[in-house]
């Protein structure tokens, strides 16, 4: 039976002792129907308590919320004090097509007792007063999007920080959460400047704002359509671009008209004869890097949503460098082979293509996309950012390890509450590509299918950094992967050329020069040894340094 302490009832704030009675009583009735008791854990407990009221989609309405989060290594029960949080909050159900599970996400407003938001620091996260609670339903290894923010933390960039905890609402056991940073301006977030009402000119103007290419739902609609409309769309799908900050209610006249004529200016240079200028071309209106970044992110997690939905950017102040940055990442559940459909679970193909892919999906990707792999400085900046990361945060190992050691907590007893309370092992939940009958055997899959997805990528992404339809290519490898021997042919020039090898920290293991048209590596280093099994990315360069094509081999 799930009980509370008399002393929490007598001297917890904001909760008279008639509600915590009720909350006692409602905790024991839910505790018998689910059929499951539910009285500490090794994760932190946030405990709900609407007053008898429905949560909604919007409005929010107020309810009681407390944290439990004893010291590391302690247990959190709850019949312990709260900790971390203990007051009043908005809360209002999030999400779209998730807002059809039975287990339901919320957003999270944290007030005072006169309804005005408040700053809290929950779960040893900077303090802010916009939360959200995620529930992981349809993703059983619990862990995409947490995996994915991670990783775009690992970039150095800004991406949500994240804490699993257990949720007991209105007396009910709900299973396992992750509480989650909302994403808006603030420091410890996406760090812009504040854009107040009255700020509508000079470089007040400029910035900050957060923008989002999404579906309408959650976000009131209030935004601007693209005048470039997708690639390859099957009816008259547009790409439209949604106010988060400043809110739509918020913004005003001048900051829509402000940063509408800058994402169009943006896209006018970058669909130009022109785009490539170092000066006025697009990279004076965005930032190469973050979007570099963005990418490898969402071809990592081959996220079915990646470029179109749930997609953020940001934009910074003039005198801060003013440019638009892409990010942070957002809503990852449906990646890492998660998908049926469209580009589906495999762990082969390009997200990119996803137009090509579904044209009559109703939210495509704007046509940005290609067009920045055409500039040769674009593709040099991802072939080096590609080998960086998978030198590092991207390595095989290092994300085996991660998921090891986020399973191993879980394992420990709260992944099989929370598949009690939801039993959905087994069993399909829109949209699975698998669906395994254990929550371990989830594990297992899902760091298999990122070893073949990684592999995949080192194979295939030179095809986009030269070009995805670039007919000219130097160099041909077969068979790759190799365990011997590859043969490397190029064109029928018989020019003078060098050949590179580095391995996936970037340092060089192997050179030499060749006016063949084919030439057979024999997989050895420059001092005679053999190469260990890996991934390598071999450039081919002219005599006058000019590199000609780079491609990702793979020894076995």
């Amino acid at each position: 039976m799930i009980t509370v302490s008399l002393e929490k009832l007598l001297t917890t704030e904001g909760m008279n002792f008639r509600n915590y009675c009720v909350m006692v009583l409602l905790l024991f009735i839910a505790s018998q129907a689910v059929g499951q008791t539910f009285t500490s854990s090794n994760l932190p407990i946030i405990v709900i308590n609407t007053n008898g009221q429905e949560i909604v989609d919007d409005p929010k309405i107020e309810a009681d919320m407390g944290i439990i989060n004893n010291a590391p290594g302690l247990r959190n029960a709850l019949t312990d004090p709260f900790t971390d949080y203990d007051g009043k909050i908005g809360i209002e159900i999030r999400g779209s097509s998730s807002q059809s599970f039975p287990k339901k996400q919320y957003g999270i407003e944290l007030r005072d007792a006169n309804g005005d938001g408040v700053e809290a620091p929950l779960l040893g996260m900077p303090k802010e007063e916009d939360w959200v609670l995620f529930a992981p339903y349809n993703d059983k290894s619990l862990l995409r999007d947490v995996l994915a923010y991670k990783l775009g933390r690992d970039q150095n960039r800004y991406a949500p920080r994240t804490r699993y905890c257990e949720v007991v609402l209105n007396g009910e056991y709900m299973g396992v959460y992750v509480l989650i940073e909302k994403i808006k301006r603030d420091k410890n977030r996406v760090d812009i400047n504040k854009l107040d009402p009255e700020e509508i000119t000079g470089d007040n103007l400029t910035g900050g704002y957060i923008i989002k290419i999404d579906k309408a739902t959650g976000s009131g609609g209030d935004g601007w359509s693209s005048t470039f409309p997708p690639p390859l769309r099957g009816n008259d799908q547009l790409i439209n671009f949604l106010y988060e900050v400043p809110k739509s209610e918020d913004i005003v006249p001048e900051q829509k008209q402000y940063i509408q004529q800058y994402v169009t200016d943006f896209e006018t240079v970058l669909a130009s004869t022109t785009f490539t200028d170092p000066v006025n071309g697009y990279a004076k209106y965005m930032d190469a890097g973050s979007f570099i970044d963005y990418f490898i992110i969402n071809e990592v997690s081959k996220n079915v949503d990646g470029y179109r939905i749930s997609t953020f950017l940001h934009k910074k102040r003039d005198s801060d460098g003013g440019k638009i940055y892409m990010g942070p990442v957002w809503d990852y559940n449906l990646g890492f082979g998660n998908a049926n459909y469209c580009t589906s679970g495999t762990t082969d193909g390009f997200v990119l293509e996803f137009n090509e892919v579904c044209p009559d999906d109703w939210w495509l990707i704007p046509f940005w996309w290609k067009r920045l792999h055409e500039d040769p400085a674009y593709q040099a900046q991802l072939e080096a950012r590609w080998t960086s990361l998978r030198g590092g945060p991207l390595s095989i190992s290092t994300i085996h390890t991660y998921i090891d050691s986020v399973a191993t907590v879980l394992n420990a007893e709260a992944q099989q509450r929370n598949f009690e309370r939801w039993p959905v092992l087994g069993e399909y939940v829109w949209p699975n590509y698998y669906v395994g009958p254990t929550f371990q055997s989830e594990i297992e899959w899902l760091k298999q299918w990122i070893t073949n997805r990684l592999l995949w990528l080192d194979a295939n992404m030179s095809s986009v950094i030269t070009g995805v339809e670039n007919e000219q290519n130097q160099l041909q490898l077969f068979p790759n992967p190799f365990e011997n021997s590859v043969t490397i042919q190029t064109h029928n020039d018989h020019l003078m050329k060098r050949l590179q090898v580095l391995d996936m920290t970037g340092r060089e293991v192997f050179q030499t020069l060749f006016s063949e048209d084919e030439y057979q590596w024999e997989g050895k280093a420059i001092s005679g040894n053999m190469l260990p099994k890996g991934v390598y990315i071999l450039h081919l360069y002219n005599t006058g340094g000019i590199l000609l094509d780079s491609r990702t081999l793979i020894k076995h």
